[in-house]
């Protein structure tokens, strides 16, 4: 069964929840800065193993002190659903472990 898009007022409620968090050309996004290369690069391969458990991948953009993520599902359209929020969910659970702020 493929997964439904989000309406524009669950995904203005959902953000809410996620300070930090945006709504860019149709893709849940959010940048992270961090204390320096490395935490950013520890960060990268936490989100990444997040993404592997939930089989649900976003675009990750590695700076020298940030991380971007940005992510819609595919399986809809390219549009924002309850998955994109899953995935930012534990992102943020997780961000403040590296000093992500």
């Amino acid at each position: 069964m493929p997964t439904q898009p989000l309406s524009q007022k669950e995904i203005e409620d959902r953000l809410r929840e996620l300070p930090g968090w945006s709504v860019e050309a149709d893709r849940l996004t959010r940048t992270y800065r961090l204390g320096d290369h490395f935490a950013a690069t520890a960060l990268v391969v936490h989100v990444a193993r997040i993404q592997q458990e939930l089989n649900h991948h976003s675009d990750l953009t590695l700076g020298y002190d940030t991380v971007s993520l940005a992510v819609n599902t595919h399986d809809a359209g390219g549009a924002v659903t309850e998955k994109d929020f899953e995935l930012a969910e534990r992102v943020e659970r997780i961000a403040p472990g590296h000093g992500a702020h």
